[in-house]
């Protein structure tokens, strides 16, 4: 029995600390009442949510006399006026703000997109036109180097006869010498043999 109640003080002394651990925010969403009599007495009107524009048309210590956007009139406490906009609007401001900026973002992007895909595509063809124009240039490199060796060539051998000339003289040689050959052959044997053609 004894134990039980330590247990049960143990406990309830414990319970303060475990409430003390968690996180709590005063809300900013107030409701203020709209009365129609100049005191606030009575039962409101309408009930105003935090963040509602209204136009001031009196005003004292205690309450404000205002109207509303809609035309409707009456009494509020003046210590919950305010002349800066309440953390509430100006969220829900730069909320949408931003969400109108995404949304900008967004057809941005999308107005870009056909036009950076032809910005690659021609990035692309660059890069293959680069490439075909280093092979180009090799190849110029190399004809050019042919061309010179050939050019060496040829100041080398300036003063030669084409090698079909000297073929030409060659086989017109052969056969000048074969026909002459024949010739005197022929004259030698006829002078031996009285003019009597003998083989």
């Amino acid at each position: 029995m004894r134990q039980t109640v330590w247990g049960t003080i143990g406990l309830l002394t414990l319970l303060p600390l475990a409430a003390f651990g968690d996180t709590a925010y005063v809300t900013d969403n107030l409701r203020l009442g709209l009365y129609e009599a100049a005191d606030t007495s009575g039962r409101p009107t309408q009930m105003l949510e935090s963040g509602q524009a209204m136009e001031t048309l009196t005003r004292d210590r205690n309450y404000a006399n205002v109207r509303l956007p809609n035309g409707t009139e009456g009494w509020v406490k003046a210590a919950y006026l305010v002349d800066e906009k309440p953390a509430k609007l100006i969220v829900a401001e730069i909320t949408a703000e931003r969400d109108s900026l995404i949304a900008e973002l967004e057809a941005t992007k999308q107005s870009f997109a056909a036009p950076a895909a032809t910005i690659e595509a021609l990035r692309n063809e660059a890069q293959s036109f680069e490439s075909t124009l280093r092979e180009a240039n090799a190849r110029i490199t190399a004809l050019e180097e042919e061309n010179a060796s050939i050019q060496g060539l040829e100041e080398r051998y300036r003063g030669s006869l084409p090698l079909s000339w000297v073929a030409i003289a060659i086989a017109v040689c052969l056969t000048a010498g074969l026909l002459f050959g024949m010739w005197w052959v022929d004259r030698r044997s006829r002078a031996r043999h009285g003019g009597i053609r003998i083989y």
